[in-house]
């Protein structure tokens, strides 16, 4: 078997995880590795191709070196704590370490029953391994920290959902590491507090090692965290990107986007946009997930309090200090990236993003589009498309006489065009690879795969992915796997 597997998570403590075999599926079919990926994990692709490839990537077959092990962790939902959660559809076949060092997790999901199943079946429909492949390579095009695909599989069985009967599939997920603020609450729930130490220095080893050499380590590694999940959800902010569960057990220490459930990119702009069928309170909205992190990140402190310091007090006062820093942190990263998509990080105030935003939300102008031809017309073309996605004109020339008077530098049209993709998966886009991948038919997910691998490139054959869908094809909802 060709994956040089070097597993440390598996040799943890066993109250961590459960060992667990995959399900074998009756008829796999192979419907895309992604070859660039595999490369760079020093895996051979047309290896993972063959018969013998596709049977580790379907779970009919353990590659030599594999320890398939479900890992333990659990998570606050929806602000409710759930004691257990766990891999109940996923399987962590093991470690990779590629050719400059890094080392990621492969997992499985959609591999069947495992310990912390519950009453699931563990099985994936196809439907959410199309969506999270596309999503997460998006993602990944736009420069976004996020897990990857290396593959998706058919497994020629059914699977029963919300739609009825489905066919399944199996997700093959490339991550830094798996661990998750959840996992820390896992061992948080049972007082154990000599588990919570092991993870951190997990963690740290495999993270963030220049905290080895802070003073307090624990600390620095809470400051890491809060650090890189400050700067990500901006960065998702300003590509319109809204993650539709942002529960502790979909946080990822590594600071990597994780768990594609019922996410989508913002087509008609407005703060409190959700597409999650799940989010009836709106809490985790488009303008809503800074706050959501530093919730999360809270949770995460108070799991780390014991091993912070021995003195209650002072472990809190510490924390508090660090989770204090994500507020700067992440207003800081937030301006700096909408002023990059207004095409200025000197001019450009904090009230004219303000400004820009509500005369989008109240215009319900794609927000996409709008900075993909403001940017346009910041490069010389005529500012007519741009026009067109306003209903009242007057508005608009009102806001684009202050905006015009920027004079945006040449720096400033190469800022803008760095942070205004042309192409996003649009939700529309997503669903029609979906259900054509429920007819076999894989050709509309290869396309759209291939063109959101280069979203800031200009492709006049790809023009009719960057449209706006018809009234008939707008996705109101998006849905959890599960």
């Amino acid at each position: 078997m060709n994956i040089s597997f070097d597993n440390t998570y598996a040799r943890l403590p066993e109250r961590f995880f459960k060992p667990q075999l995959p399900a074998k599926v009756p008829a796999p079919e192979l419907i895309r590795v992604n070859r660039e990926l595999a490369g760079e994990l020093g895996i051979d692709a047309e290896w993972l191709e063959s018969d013998e490839g596709l049977s580790v990537l379907a779970g009919n077959a353990i590659a030599e070196g594999s320890e398939p092990i479900a890992q333990a962790y659990a998570g606050h939902q929806f602000g409710h704590f759930v004691p257990q959660l766990g891999d109940g559809r996923a399987i962590l076949l093991g470690e990779v370490v590629s050719g400059n060092g890094k080392r990621y997790d492969l997992q499985l999901k959609g591999s069947g029953r495992t310990a912390f199943s519950r009453a699931g079946d563990g099985k994936s429909a196809l439907g959410p391994v199309i969506r999270e492949y596309i999503l997460s390579e998006a993602m990944a095009a736009l420069g976004v920290p996020t897990t990857r695909a290396l593959a998706a599989v058919a497994t020629g069985e059914t699977v029963y959902r919300q739609e009825g009967e489905v066919p399944g599939g199996v997700f093959t997920r490339v991550a830094s590491s798996h661990v998750r603020v959840g996992t820390f609450q896992y061992f948080q729930s049972r007082g154990d507090v000599d588990a919570i130490r092991s993870l951190a220095d997990f963690v740290i080893k495999r993270h963030y090692p220049e905290a080895l050499q802070a003073e307090d380590p624990y600390l620095a590694l809470l400051r890491n965290v809060v650090e890189r999940q400050a700067s990500l959800v901006a960065q998702w902010m300003s590509l319109g990107f809204i993650h539709g569960v942002m529960n502790t057990d979909n946080m990822a220490v590594s600071g990597e986007t994780i768990d594609y459930g019922p996410c989508a990119f913002m087509e008609v702009f407005h703060p409190e946009c959700v597409f999650s069928s799940i989010d009836r309170n709106a809490r985790y909205a488009w303008g809503n997930q800074g706050n959501i992190a530093f919730w999360n990140l809270t949770r995460l402190a108070e799991a780390l309090l014991p091993v912070i310091d021995e003195k209650p007090e002072d472990s809190s006062r510490k924390a508090e200090a660090v989770l204090n820093e994500f507020t700067d942190r992440f207003a800081d990263q937030y301006v700096a990236r909408f002023k990059s998509k207004l095409g200025s990080s000197e001019v450009v105030s904090k009230e004219l993003i303000q400004e820009t935003l509500q005369l989008l939300a109240s215009q319900e102008v794609d927000f996409t589009l709008f900075f993909r031809h403001l940017t346009r017309s910041a490069g010389g073309a005529s500012t007519a498309e741009l026009e067109d996605l306003f209903k009242n004109r007057d508005t608009f020339g009102e806001w684009f006489s202050k905006w015009s008077a920027m004079d945006v530098s040449t720096e400033g049209l190469q800022a803008m065009q760095r942070a205004n993709p042309i192409l996003t998966p649009r939700n529309h886009r997503v669903e029609q690879a979906i259900q054509a991948a429920y007819r076999s038919d894989y050709s509309v997910f290869h396309r759209l795969v291939n063109a959101l691998a280069t979203p800031f490139v200009d492709d006049p054959a790809n023009r009719d992915l960057e449209a706006r869908p018809l009234p008939e094809e707008v996705v109101h909802q998006t849905f959890c796997g599960t």
